[in-house]
């Protein structure tokens, strides 16, 4: 990842390019290889009515730009907020990503019904039983309209069944009506 670092009215301190560094990195780590150039700007606002400082991120990603802005009155907690949200952007962008790719796929996947046996929030997995005792793995970025916190045990569901890495897994799940 190509990263610029500039400032507008204010000389850039070696501490914000350590934290930008120490985030970037971060970034990298959760969105391998999604975000190709990264763009960092700090501005000094003190003649805004807010005062303070704005940090303003655009990342360039496959076929879009993403663009973050944040105010606030101390650099560094102002770059951890546009960095958290800069990667939340990046996760919907995959999530849509991948139901986009699902929506491809679907024509070949056989659905089921089922209820969830176990559902894990801390470690974003579950597992859904069939009525014939088949289990399978699910994982939260599977859930369609759905948060995995919002799952109890013993919700019926209808999911997707595809050939995972060790076995039979839910390639999408919605809470069946």
């Amino acid at each position: 990842m190509e990263l610029q670092i500039e400032g507008r009215h204010v000389e850039i301190r070696k501490s914000w390019q350590d934290k930008i560094e120490v985030e970037k990195d971060r970034l990298s780590r959760h969105h391998p290889g999604l975000v190709h150039n990264l763009r960092v700007a700090i501005e000094s606002t003190a003649a805004h009515k807010e005062g303070g400082f704005e940090v303003r991120l655009v990342a360039t990603v496959p076929s879009d730009t993403i663009i973050v802005k944040r105010k606030g009155e101390a650099v560094k907690p102002t770059i951890v907020k546009a960095f958290d949200n800069l990667g939340l952007q990046l996760k919907e962008l995959q999530r849509k990503k991948r139901q986009t790719i699902k929506g491809h796929e679907s024509n070949g996947v056989s659905a089921a019904s089922g209820t969830i046996k176990t559902v894990s929030p801390a470690e974003s997995f579950g597992f859904i039983v069939t009525s014939d005792g088949r289990e399978f793995y699910f994982h939260e970025n599977s859930l369609k309209d759905l948060a995995i916190d919002k799952l109890n045990e013993g919700d019926c569901v209808t999911f997707g069944i595809t050939e995972g890495e060790k076995g039979p897994s839910a390639s999408w799940v919605k809470l069946s009506k």
